[in-house]
């Protein structure tokens, strides 16, 4: 069962890391150098198809992960008020991401909308802000677990 719950974990972390560590590239690296770089439309089709595949795949990965790992949690021991605090931010964050996501995937509608609504400007660096937020409130619930396990 340990090994189960150290892959669970594993996949976890690593799909939340390509996804915020990938929108940290999306916005400061590979934006910036294709605006600058002038118009490649098919460059950049193909980045934001490749960027958009990965996030729909940490998307799935995260949902099944973090079903896991809230039930398993919850679970084994008492936790306590903070931790049960902690893990609705981190979940009401995940569900900010997940439908800003959902919103940036719509690309007919965001071409739409694009520059019109406060919303689409805004939406990407919202994002990766949410994404931040919500690894941060992860490594705290990390640390609460494991306060809440050790022997006192």
């Amino acid at each position: 069962m340990l090994e189960i719950l150290w892959i669970v974990r594993a996949v976890h972390i690593l799909s939340a890391t390509a996804w915020v560590g990938g929108s940290i590239m999306y916005q400061i690296v590979i934006g910036p150098a294709l605006r600058e770089g002038g118009p490649a439309p098919k460059v950049a089709a193909g980045i934001a198809d490749g960027f958009k595949r990965m996030i729909n795949l940490c998307m799935g990965l995260l949902f099944l992960s973090g079903g896991y790992l809230v039930f398993e949690r919850l679970s084994r021991t008492t936790l306590g008020l903070s931790y049960i605090v902690v893990l609705v931010l981190k979940v009401a964050g995940a569900i900010g991401l997940f439908v800003l996501a959902l919103y940036l995937a719509q690309s007919n509608i965001r071409r739409l909308a694009k520059r019109s609504t406060r919303l689409s400007r805004v939406a990407p660096q919202l994002m990766l802000a949410l994404g931040i937020l919500v690894f941060v409130l992860g490594a705290l619930l990390n640390a609460l677990f494991e306060a809440a396990i050790a022997p006192h």
